[in-house]
């Protein structure tokens, strides 16, 4: 007979390893390549002794004179809040009656929650890794009061079913209306983003942010953040300490293998860095192998960790990522990415060791699962590149750093670029 004792057994010994696996290496191609330790974890947060420049006791001298005085190594200190991931499921009281006598409708039931977690964290951590940590879906958008839609400048970071808030940045609250909108359908023609509440005033995007429900500024410092414009990393300031931002250059023309290579060179002769990861777009990924197909070479596949499909770009896997902007490529090593966690993925317990909670006042019981860490790159300025490429007609230069990007008015080859 099934029962919630039998569902907890289930939820802690068959599913818990499966989740694991499947949100640390199958959820994200990056996310695979990335070291996950509980190393440099104290308390709630994460101190990395991080060390930049060289050791300046190397020199040459007589056969008789002083030796060269030891230099010793520059430290710094990173220091980074572990964000609190959750992820939970919700099972009916009249779902778990029904198929109590039935051990298959039980595994079912079971199955359907475990891979709908899985797409909602899936698509999350995807987004989260390449966000800026503060958890906003869109930076400018079009609202009209007294509807139910936005129009975001990209929907990218929008799906069916997500539940989002509303976080006025002048109050410091969230919309008063309601903590959570779903979103009900999005017109991917049109670009329109619809939730199942009608907005009473008008919206004003410089002061109204949407972000996932309760989330904002409490995301992980995905590469939104490394590579963004703040003037702070990891408690440290960029202006004292200027290797934090990388070196920024901008490349017109279309996208190449030669332009590639001459990033890869850059990071490997001035900084040495060496690239074992490229990430861009999918316009971008088009644009590659248009530009391959245009001069008649072979395009080469290799497949990763986790079951993943890449190109080959001299051996380096080149993968595209729906959450990244359309004119992005990004040029990493990946050895210096570390997400440290105080655990790994586990079901959040009472006192008493049980998962599944009777939700208060209704005929459901959830269950939640947790995983405390956050994204560390140890030396962001050496180890990181971002190569912007535009290929359309419009051309503009954006901010960040460690990228190139088409400036206005720049000059592109159609026949070369188009997707």
């Amino acid at each position: 007979m099934v029962t919630l004792t039998t569902a907890q057994d289930a939820l802690k010994i068959v599913y818990l390893g499966v989740l694991t696996e499947q949100l640390n290496i199958k959820s994200n191609p990056l996310l695979s390549k990335i070291n996950q330790t509980s190393a440099d974890v104290f308390g709630k947060e994460i101190h990395k002794i991080t060390s930049y420049g060289v050791n300046g006791g190397v020199g040459a001298g007589t056969e008789d004179g002083d030796l060269p005085k030891a230099g010793g190594n520059n430290y710094v200190k990173f220091i980074s809040t572990l964000k609190n991931l959750y992820g939970t499921i919700e099972i009916s009281d009249k779902a778990i009656r029904a198929s109590e006598s039935s051990a298959g409708a039980f595994v079912n039931l079971l199955n359907a929650e475990m891979e709908g977690l899985i797409k909602s964290s899936n698509f999350n951590l995807g987004r989260m890794l390449y966000g800026d940590g503060t958890g906003v879906l869109t930076k400018t958008y079009e609202h009209i009061g007294g509807n139910n839609y936005i129009i975001p400048e990209s929907i990218q970071n929008f799906v069916e079913g997500m539940k989002v808030s509303i976080y006025n940045k002048t109050d410091g609250e969230y919309h008063p209306q309601g903590a959570c909108f779903k979103v009900s359908r999005i017109d991917r023609t049109t670009n329109k983003v619809y939730f199942d509440k009608f907005f009473a005033a008008k919206l004003d995007p410089a002061e109204n942010l949407f972000v996932v429900q309760g989330s904002y500024n409490l995301e992980i410092s995905g590469l939104g953040q490394i590579f963004g414009d703040s003037n702070n990393l990891y408690g440290l300031s960029r202006l004292t300490y200027p290797w934090l931002k990388p070196y920024q250059e901008t490349e017109v023309g279309e996208i190449s293998e030669t332009k590639i290579q001459k990033a890869i060179d850059y990071l490997e002769e001035v900084v040495g860095s060496n690239v074992n990861f490229i990430t861009c777009s999918s316009a971008v990924k088009r644009a590659y192998q248009e530009h391959l197909s245009t001069y008649k070479r072979n395009i080469d596949v290799m497949e990763l960790n986790g079951g993943y499909k890449a190109l080959s770009y001299n051996g380096i896997p080149l993968v595209s990522d729906r959450f990244i902007d359309k004119d992005t490529m990004y040029l990493l090593n990946t050895k210096d990415f570390n997400l440290h966690q105080l655990c790994d993925w586990q079901w959040l317990e009472s006192e008493d060791g049980r998962i599944i909670h009777q939700v208060a006042g209704k005929p459901t019981f959830t269950a939640t699962l947790v995983k405390y860490a956050d994204l560390i790159c140890d030396h962001p300025s050496s180890k990181f590149k971002s190569l912007m490429f535009r290929p359309f007609k419009k051309c503009r230069k954006i901010r960040g750093f460690s990228d190139f990007r088409f400036p206005k008015n720049c000059k592109i080859d159609i026949s070369l670029c188009k997707f």
